[in-house]
């Protein structure tokens, strides 16, 4: 076999794994063309994410300047490192609960800390090739997850929305929210309420008529224009936050306190677990769109180095984020190059336009997240699962009821738990043992071209064999089943046959199922085979001492010996 073959066959190298797609591109040789599609993906996408990494870091309980280092220094690492050619970084709409949690609980040091925490974990997840595992989540669970983010993005913005005044502190609870802003609907402003909708309207307006301009930055400036040309008593970035700064701040180490650390643990968790599927969605939906194919665990690590990168200027959770990578994509990107000068377009708006932003108003931002939220809902993705099987719905309704009203960790991991025990339920059921009293030398199992084949009616058959065939992939799910018939083992038979050769897969627990009836039928006096067991369920039950005298093995059931000593003195 020469070198290439073998490297095929042995699967893709640690390098191969880790290269960054950056590497591959300029090795497939990269020139002025490509650049200028690069630079025109990565201005469009510059344009969507300006307003949107400010809206989202406001909508998390910080200041809009860490919105906007997190999407210039993550951004860029994301790109630079990443393995996806498309991959847009920043923050995300998916974080907005967990930071905003995060600083309540922990303060903004706490938040940067736990980012940079976050970003360690992702970087081991993506060298102990964990990234693999993560499309293992099921497709009820993420259309679920999104959905319930999107409902708490929107209570979120209601504040802002309609620039209501609190007479105490918002809480973070979707019910004890609601309750507080209802008693402050008399504080309504109609100034507030004209621009989120103007902003909206114009969003969807623009997308609908004119898809391929910036739209949401378009909407934020003409509210911010409506605003001050119409004196309207709307707050403002530069009345809450007193604008933003013109350049990136010196980087600097987060307190490293044991107590803090231990303290943030659970929220760097949740930060990694969704960091991870958000980012990892994000780089599917991108090779959906492009017919490429991302390297998940290089991803993985790339979005832990920007995480931690983004902790030392200030900036809060890294993420792919889907919206933008799409966009990116959309905008004729050919490669990172594309989302490097995406973070490079973004510092540049910041150094030369960081007056400007003082006149955002606030509800023009929240106007943005308000549409923000309604897209991430995936509509005819719900209401096809909801109609799909109880079982779907089930997991769906879960993941979004408790994302909504518990926490996103929880409608996470209590959502695939339940997806999983679906999964397992239908395989189990998938499982069929058949007891058969053969013929005594001319049953097959199999027919040439491997499909299954009744076995012969008993029309001369041998009373002392008995054959069980097992169809499916046998493991602990229907394990319970499947001993139940074994155990059945008549003392009265002499052979004992177990055909596998429908078996393609046995775990531990079905081999220990198969040992206990090899021992029954020992005691009993019954010779016992198995019959067309692959390589990979002989190694297992082997392992587990399912071994001759105990059990014999034959390739087939025509090979069991017994069968034709049985026939012999027939004849």
């Amino acid at each position: 076999m020469d070198p290439t073959s073998r490297q095929k066959a042995a699967g893709p190298s640690f390098l191969d794994l880790f290269t960054p797609k950056l590497v591959t591109v300029l090795r497939e040789g990269y020139h002025l063309p490509q650049f200028k599609a690069d630079a025109i993906a990565g201005l469009t996408v510059a344009i969507v994410a300006l307003p949107l990494s400010m809206a989202i870091a406001i909508a998390s309980g910080v200041g809009p300047e860490r919105g906007l280092f997190t999407a210039i220094v993550g951004g860029f690492l994301v790109s630079l490192l990443g393995g996806s050619r498309f991959q847009i970084g920043g923050p995300a709409g998916a974080f907005i609960v967990l930071v905003a949690a995060t600083v309540d609980r922990h303060g903004v040091d706490g938040l940067i800390l736990a980012t940079m925490m976050s970003g360690l974990m992702m970087v081991a997840m993506g060298h102990l090739r964990l990234g693999t595992y993560i499309k293992f989540i099921p497709y009820p669970v993420t259309v679920g997850f999104t959905a319930g983010i999107a409902v708490i993005i929107f209570a979120s913005q209601l504040h802002d929305l309609f620039g209501l005044t609190l007479s105490e502190k918002e809480p973070g609870d979707l019910i004890p929210k609601l309750m507080v802003l209802a008693k402050a609907l008399p504080t309504v402003n109609a100034g507030a309420v004209g621009i989120a909708a103007l902003t909206a309207a114009a969003i969807v307006g623009l997308n609908r008529w004119r898809p391929t301009w910036p739209g949401m930055l378009i909407a934020v400036a003409l509210a911010s224009c409506v605003t001050v040309l119409f004196g309207l008593d709307v707050e403002t970035i530069g009345t809450r936050f007193g604008g933003i700064p013109s350049m990136l701040p010196e980087p600097t180490l987060p307190t490293l306190d044991p107590a803090t650390m231990l303290a943030v643990l659970p929220d760097a968790m949740a930060f990694t677990l969704l960091g991870a599927i958000e980012s990892l969605l994000s780089a599917v939906v991108a090779d959906g769109m492009t017919g490429r194919r991302h390297r998940s665990n290089c991803e993985l690590v790339a979005q832990g180095v920007a995480n931690i990168g983004a902790s030392l200027f200030g900036g809060i959770c890294v993420t792919g984020t889907i919206a933008r990578t799409a966009t990116n994509v959309r905008a004729g990107a050919h490669g990172p190059v594309a989302g490097m000068l995406h973070a490079v377009f973004l510092l540049l708006f910041m150094l030369l336009a960081a007056p400007l932003a003082s006149y955002i108003p606030l509800a023009t931002l929240a106007g943005v997240l308000a549409v923000v939220a309604w897209n991430m809902v995936e509509r005819p993705a719900f209401r096809a699962l909801l109609a799909s099987s109880r079982g779907d719905a089930a997991v769906l309704l879960a993941t979004f009821g408790l994302v909504i009203f518990r926490d996103l960790t929880t409608g996470i991991v209590v959502g695939f738990s339940l997806g999983a025990l679906l999964f397992i339920g239908r395989m189990a059921h998938q499982v069929e043992v058949e007891a058969h009293t053969p013929l005594v030398a001319d049953d097959v199992a199999d027919d040439a071209n491997g499909e299954r084949k009744a076995y012969d009616p008993a029309t001369a058959t041998d009373p002392d064999t008995v054959i069980y065939r097992i169809s499916g992939a046998f493991f602990f799910g229907a394990a319970a089943t499947v001993g139940s018939v074994l155990d059945r083992i008549a003392d009265q038979r002499r052979t004992f046959i177990l055909d596998c050769s429908a078996v393609p897969f046995i775990d531990s627990t079905a081999a220990n199922v198969i040992e206990g009836a090899a021992q029954k039928a020992r005691k009993a006096g019954v010779r016992f085979y198995i019959a067309g067991a692959s390589p990979q369920v002989r190694r297992m039950l082997t392992t587990h001492g399912v071994t001759p005298p105990l059990a014999n093995f034959a390739a087939s059931v025509r090979d069991v010996p017994a069968l034709f000593e049985t026939a012999a003195e027939a004849r």
